[in-house]
This record gives structure tokens, C-alpha cells and sequence, in this order.
């Protein structure tokens, strides 16, 4: 296919635009959990079907926008099947240091109050 945008009489004449589709709902290859994140990261490149579309028109030649093209889909599928980190378990301040917390503050609050005036004794 024709790429769009501006180029001159090269882009006018020559077919260098690739089109790389993948069905990843019907992939065997992948397992439920990778295709799942996968099509969740496609986001507006997943078709109603399920199929995974792939523009490519950055270089010049078709073979070059074709490995960019299967490049970017590798990077895709690669970074759906690493799983999510997993989830933060919440932790409790220890006792030293919430003494330490209210330390630093009351050493605030003494700072601060004695910047006002003296006292008129």
C-alpha cells in the first residue's frame, strides 16, 4: 500500500507501506494469560475480531517497514508476557519510628515558638 504524507514523487509512485495483521484471539501459541494482557496493550491497533493491526511507513523500501513492522509486533507480544509485578502488601510504621516522627516534630513546634517574643516577666 501507498504510505501517506508528504515525500514527492517517491511516496506517488511506489507501494513502500506495510500492513502486518495478527490475529492474536485465534493465536494457539499464546497462552490465555499473555493474549489477554496483549490485547489490552494494543489498545486502538485491536480490531473488533481480535486482530491486531500494524502500520509501518517510516523507511523508504517495503522490506525495511516490513522488519519494522515485525519488529514492533515482537516488542508488543514481549511485553505482554512479562506478568505484572506483583501487588504491594501493606506495612505498618515500627515504633521507633513513628517516636522519631513526633520527635522531629515537637523540635519543630519548639523552634517555632520560640521565634515569637519574649515574655514580658
Amino acid at each position: 500500500m501507498r504510505a501517506s504524507g508528504a515525500g514527492g514523487q517517491n511516496i506517488q509512485k511506489v507501494e513502500t507501506a506495510v500492513q502486518l495483521r495478527f490475529d492474536a484471539r485465534q493465536s494457539t501459541s499464546l497462552p490465555d494469560a499473555v493474549r489477554a494482557r496483549l490485547e489490552q496493550l494494543a489498545g486502538h491497533r485491536l480490531t473488533n475480531d481480535g486482530v491486531i493491526v500494524i502500520m509501518a511507513q517510516r523507511h523508504r523500501t517495503r522490506e525495511r517497514n516490513r522488519v519494522d513492522a515485525l519488529e514492533r509486533l515482537l516488542a508488543l507480544i514481549r511485553e505482554a508476557a512479562t506478568p505484572p509485578p506483583p501487588k504491594r502488601r501493606p506495612t505498618r510504621p515500627t515504633r521507633g519510628s513513628k517516636e522519631r516522627r513526633l520527635d522531629g516534630k515537637s523540635q519543630r513546634s519548639d523552634t517555632k515558638r520560640l521565634r515569637g517574643r519574649p515574655d514580658g516577666d
